[in-house]
């Protein structure tokens, strides 16, 4: 049992000590681009814009069954509430507060 004690209260302070170390990144970064590589992506990035502003914008709907309808659809009359429709009602007599 003192040995769970021990290792609960090892876990518990290791906690906050492992959360506070640096944050150490071991591997080297990506070797930089050529000025070939760079030419390349931008002429790449220049004929991607290009092919994107060729594609028309599409206004019409993508309704399959559109042309299928005559009108469109009615809409439902709004329909009377019931407090309007009943008779209201008066108190009788007196009330004591």
């Amino acid at each position: 049992m003192k040995l769970f004690r021990l290792a609960a209260v090892l876990a518990v302070l290791a906690g906050p000590a492992y959360a506070q170390m640096p944050n150490l990144n071991l591997l080297q970064d990506a070797p930089s681009k050529t000025p070939e590589e760079k030419a390349a992506e931008a002429e790449r990035d220049k004929a991607y814009k290009e092919t994107l502003k060729k594609i028309p914008d599409s206004k019409t709907s993508n309704d399959p069954w559109g042309g299928m309808r005559s009108d469109p659809p009615k809409q439902p009359a709004p329909k009377a509430s019931a407090a309007t429709s009943a008779p209201k009602k008066s108190k009788t007599g007196t009330a004591a507060n």
